[in-house]
């Protein structure tokens, strides 16, 4: 089974892009840092699919049986680092795959505004989205996004519940494969 952590931060310091480089190494987990890939600015033309970037965010997201996708909140929505890479995946990538949700917010407006953006847009996509999602505050993240323990707990308790959907979901497909 691989559950793959998407970093959608697009900067390589941000909180969000040190939670999820700790959530990675703790659970031995797939990893795609938006903050280390240059996907052009999604453009709609045949041509941008061809590029490395892109055919690394498509292998990447077909090799995921889950994925937690973690983003902090620009302007009342995910990052458009991540938005931009859902533009060039399409249904097909996302379809009855178990997605967990993960905010780190900055100032004092919370993320689920980044959480309610991000969940209407892989509904779409048609994947399966927890219900169990999570917020971490700057008061959760010490240094080098090591977390305080209600934090680790939460994306513990995150994870667990991604890992227990993804479990079921692949046995599901199987089953339907075998008939």
């Amino acid at each position: 089974m691989n559950i793959l952590i998407i970093n959608g931060s697009p900067r390589e310091t941000g909180r969000t892009t040190q939670v999820t480089r700790e959530i990675h190494k703790s659970y031995q987990s797939s990893f795609l840092d938006l903050s280390q890939l240059s996907l052009p600015i999604f453009t709609g033309e045949p041509h941008q699919y061809e590029t490395e970037e892109v055919q690394e965010l498509i292998k990447k997201i077909e090799k995921g049986d889950g994925i937690l996708l973690a983003t902090p909140e620009y302007h009342g929505a995910m990052s458009g680092a991540l938005k931009n890479a859902f533009d060039f995946l399409n249904s097909a990538y996302f379809a009855h795959k178990p997605v967990a949700l993960l905010a780190v917010s900055g100032g004092g407006k919370g993320g689920i505004n980044a959480l309610n953006n991000l969940r209407t847009v892989t509904r779409a996509l048609y994947a399966n989205v927890l219900s169990k999602q999570l917020v971490l505050d700057p008061a959760d993240i010490l240094e080098k996004g090591t977390l305080r323990k209600n934090a680790a707990d939460g994306i513990h308790e995150l994870v667990n519940e991604l890992t227990m959907y993804t479990q079921v979901s692949k046995q599901i497909l199987e089953a339907k494969q075998n008939v």
